[in-house]
Parts: structure tokens; sequence; C-alpha cells
């Protein structure tokens, strides 16, 4: 079983362009440390949440670097984002 976002699979990430992804990873990394901050003061509910949000970051830098190595290529600007 995956872990993670449902809406930030693999496949949606290869249909983002390259600010969105910008704009994914700064929203994740903001609710990443929400969290972590919610862990340290014993307000976190959903620990698997803490799991998640960081297997989200590593699906979104990883998309980030096969972009940048030529890999995978961001989608041409008549496709959907």
């Amino acid at each position: 079983m995956a872990v993670g976002s449902k809406d930030l699979t693999p496949i949606d990430l290869r249909e983002f362009d390259d600010a969105r992804l910008v704009d994914e990873l700064k929203k994740a990394k903001g609710e990443l440390f929400n969290l972590r901050f919610q862990s340290a003061t014993g307000q976190l509910e959903n620990h698997g949440r803490l799991r998640a949000v960081k297997k989200d970051i590593a699906r979104i830098y990883t998309e980030m670097r096969e972009r940048e190595l030529g890999i995978g290529a961001a989608p041409a600007k008549g496709e959907k984002a």
C-alpha cells in the first residue's frame, strides 16, 4: 500500500508544470513544519500523516530531478496542468 496524498501521485506530478511543482513543494514543507510542531507539543493525532507528507516531498523532488536530468519532461504549454 502506498503512503502519501491521494492527489499527489507520480502520474499527477508529471502533469504539473515547473511552477506548480515548486508551489506544491512549498505547501508540503509548510505542512510538514506544522505537523512537526504539533508532534513536539503533543497535539498531533495522526502520526502517519508525517510519513505521508515526507513521501510527498520526496516524490516532488524526484520529479524535479528527473526533469533536470532530462529523464522526464514538463508538459507542453497546451496540455492540461
